[in-house]
């Protein structure tokens, strides 16, 4: 029991974006995670490029991860992801690869291992991603990721990504 005091969940966030001024997509969603109820910005990675997916004809992707402590829980913390993409412009038509301005992904929510309908955390692609996995390193390697190792080791056994690379001042 923790006497009413109010529990504060570590989590970490992936954020993508490719359409519409993508590095003031990805700088300006940072700036929204900070102002999220309930929830304290601890630290955002630097900004990565990297190609779509899929190899389609789209442009690259800007990318940063974000890590937070927040009070609320995993579905409302889901919900409040969801509306700052929305208020970035994002439409969910359904379409899994397609270009986006903005891709707000929950990657960690403590250590919890959630999977359902609606979320499943850790999220299911992290360990194969490095556009990720680079930017969750650099600022918190030593992080478990449920059901995995570390953010670390995790990145160790991924093959390396040459198409992804730090975002300079541009």
């Amino acid at each position: 029991m923790n006497g009413g005091r109010p529990h504060w969940w570590p989590v970490y966030v992936a954020i993508g974006s490719n359409l519409d001024e993508p590095r003031r997509q990805v700088l300006s969603a940072i700036d929204a995670l900070a102002k999220l109820p309930d929830t304290r910005l601890i630290r955002s990675s630097r900004l990565y490029r990297s190609p779509p997916m899929d190899g389609s004809a789209q442009s690259d992707y800007i990318n940063a991860v974000a890590a937070l402590i927040t009070q609320l829980d995993a579905p409302a913390f889901l919900h409040a992801l969801q509306a700052i993409e929305k208020q970035h412009g994002r439409i969910r038509d359904g379409s899994r690869w397609a270009a986006r301005t903005l891709d707000l992904d929950l990657l960690v929510f403590g250590d919890l291992e959630i999977c359902n309908d609606e979320l499943t955390v850790p999220h299911p692609g992290i360990a194969k991603r490095s556009f990720v996995l680079l930017p969750l390193c650099e600022i918190a390697p030593q992080l478990r990721i449920p059901g995995l190792s570390n953010v670390e080791q995790v990145l160790r056994e991924l093959p390396a990504d040459a198409s992804v690379v730090t975002v300079l001042d541009e």
